[in-house]
């Protein structure tokens, strides 16, 4: 991977440790006396992390650039290869056509010399005969018995060896010369076939060089693909670690809320007085959340016709509608959640999901990152940030610090229903009296009631009346 690129990951990594820590929520409580802890968040934290996404973001582009570029003088590199390739095939044919060329001016020499030797061996028997006849012309000259006749041919057959004898004698000198031109060829020759292989050789060796330097560049290319790719993996996974811990505004958090929020409609009928048929309705607002598995549109018992009471109350018909917009799908159950009765889940299907549109919220993994959260008045609307304390005492809960809530127009106080989410936009809870906040983890109910138009089979009395029982044996502050 490139140093540049380790760099920014070192750097991000170091701003990440200094800005994601946070107080140790186990020294809230000193010696038994709560404590305030101030969380200022310096307004350039944020601005700190976009730079610094800005930096990945310029640091990306900077080795797509390098690639680039790399990628161009690969390709010049495998230009400048193939031109020597050419080279030095073109090396092979002008060495086979030197070695041609020699191979015939050899040949045309031993041809040469065949023919020297045979001027040679005729010019001596030339030399054999003049003389011979020499001999004779002197012989004859001495004796008065031979002719004139035959001395006069004696003397031409003479002449005609003599002028053969110089014509064999011309032809040996120019072949003497053709041979020592042939030979100077031949040199000339052989010279071009050593300078030929030495370049040959140059020209191999210099491929095999752009051939190692191609292999090399290819393997820094891959390498560098999988530097970028790692970088894009890390720089999207930086990037979402980023929006999960940044804080977000109580304004975005409640805008969110409004532009998400899920209308709950319920109706549901009893036998009342003498009889007379009782019908009651009740609509809040909430929204769907999601464990990751199932999703569910949560709510507060006081906000659904259902009552908690000795003795409960035995209702005839209970159905009920979610609604967003022009959207609108039917409520099939309604669930008590295991921990607390009074938090109440509504399952929602995928389609049903779809079809609602939205967000589909997902509940906090880390409910303790921040300090504060922000509480959201689901009936009313209000909302406001607010700070939260641990309590040992009630593991599942959190209590809300009423002195430290604030809302866009003032004070306000939280109550049974309100809607709790995380700084990072999480749904953390549900309020389950006005102090206690219940944290959602799961969707573990306790009973379940089937809506319809006739629900009497259920014995809606004996359940509600046995939670009843329930919420009056919690502790005192959880009631």
């Amino acid at each position: 991977m490139n140093r540049s690129i380790l760099i920014v990951i070192c750097d991000f990594l170091l701003v990440s440790l200094l800005a994601f820590s946070t107080v140790d929520i186990n020294k809230v409580a000193d010696n038994g006396a709560a404590r305030e802890v101030k969380m200022d968040m310096a307004t350039n934290q944020i601005d700190s992390r976009r730079d610094l996404g800005d930096v990945m973001r310029l640091a990306l582009n900077e080795e797509r650039k390098n690639q680039e570029q790399l990628l161009g003088e690969l390709a010049k590199t495998r230009d400048a290869a193939n031109r020597q390739e050419a080279l030095l095939s073109e090396r092979d044919k002008q060495i086979q056509t030197f070695q041609q060329q020699l191979q015939s001016r050899e040949q045309q020499t031993k041809q040469l010399q065949q023919q020297q030797a045979n001027l040679q061996q005729q010019f001596a028997t030339a030399q054999t005969n003049l003389q011979t006849l020499n001999q004779q012309l002197q012989s004859t000259s001495t004796e008065s018995l031979i002719s004139k006749e035959k001395l006069a041919a004696l003397e031409a057959e003479a002449r005609k060896q003599a002028e053969q004898a110089a014509l064999l004698k011309a032809q040996l000198a120019e072949l003497e010369k053709n041979s020592q031109a042939s030979q100077a060829e031949k040199q000339r020759l052989a010279s071009q076939l050593q300078l030929a292989e030495v370049e040959k050789r140059s020209a191999t060796e210099l491929a095999a060089r752009m051939q190692e330097q191609v292999t090399a560049e290819r393997a820094e290319k891959a390498t560098l693909a999988e530097g970028v790719k790692a970088l894009a993996s890390k720089s999207g996974q930086l990037a979402q670690e980023i929006r999960e811990n940044r804080p977000l505004a109580p304004n975005t958090i409640f805008n969110d809320f409004m532009t998400n929020r899920v209308q709950a409609s319920f109706a549901a009928t009893h036998a009342g007085i003498f009889g007379i048929e009782s019908n009651k309705r009740k609509e809040t607002g909430t929204v769907l959340v999601s464990d990751g598995a199932n999703t569910y549109a949560l709510g507060h018992v006081q906000d659904t016709p259902l009552i908690f009471w000795s003795p409960g109350t035995d209702w005839e018909s209970l159905t009920g509608t979610l609604s967003r917009g022009t959207a609108s799908v039917p409520i099939r159950s309604l669930s008590f959640h295991l921990l607390d009765p009074r938090v109440v889940l509504m399952p929602v299907t995928e389609a049903q999901a779809r079809e609602l549109g939205g967000k589909v919220y997902r509940t906090s993994v880390a409910p303790f990152k921040f300090q504060d959260a922000v509480l959201v008045g689901a009936r009313e609307g209000y909302y406001g940030e607010c700070k939260f304390q641990i309590d040992t005492s009630t593991p599942r809960y959190v209590k809300m610090d009423r002195n430290s809530l604030k809302g866009l127009f003032g004070k306000f106080n939280p109550s049974s229903g309100d809607l709790v989410f995380s700084k990072t936009g999480e749904l953390l809870g549900i309020m389950a009296n006005g102090t206690y906040c219940m944290m959602i983890h799961n969707f573990d109910a306790a009973a379940t009631f089937q809506f319809g138009p006739d629900i009497r089979d259920q014995h809606t009395a004996q359940t509600l009346s046995a939670f009843y029982s329930r919420i009056i044996g919690m502790p005192f502050k959880l009631q």
